[in-house]
């Protein structure tokens, strides 16, 4: 009798269909009351700020590393067209420069075919690759 208790026949392989989940009752789908609260409390903080307090709030963090103006080289400036400029700002120009005068090289974008001032602010080189193009800058930011 053993042996017949741990068969399994077909009887016991009946599947029973799944549980219905339950659903969750109106009430639950509103936000949970902390939440609404902390709503309220922004709401009413946002609505007390007076006007002058709204144009001090954003102040102005002192520019630091590379975004720091800094004299330049007068090589540099005949390009970028000022004496003191942050490191960002020359790249950009330098860019605005190469691309306004087509200075790329056609088959490899990569590569900046110096003219006569490129040729000066980069060491006499014919031809830089762009990722030299910040190493060649450094010195013409006087420290």
């Amino acid at each position: 009798m053993a042996a017949a208790s741990s068969m399994l026949t077909a009887a016991s392989l009946s599947f029973s269909p799944l549980p219905a989940p339950r659903l969750r009752a109106a009430a639950s789908f509103a936000p949970p009351r902390r939440a609404a609260a902390a709503l309220v409390v922004r709401a009413a903080a946002a609505s007390s700020k007076s006007p002058a307090a709204e144009e001090a709030a954003p102040k102005k963090k002192r520019a630091t590393g590379i975004t720091q103006p800094k004299p330049v080289s007068p090589a540099l400036q005949a390009i970028v067209g000022e004496p003191v400029i942050p490191r960002t700002e020359a790249l950009k120009r330098l860019w605005a420069y190469i691309k306004e005068r087509n200075l790329q090289d056609p088959s490899d974008k990569k590569v900046v075919v110096c003219d006569e001032k490129l040729k000066v602010l980069f060491a006499g080189r014919e031809r830089v690759g762009f990722l030299e193009i910040a190493k060649l800058l450094n010195p013409h930011f006087v420290k």
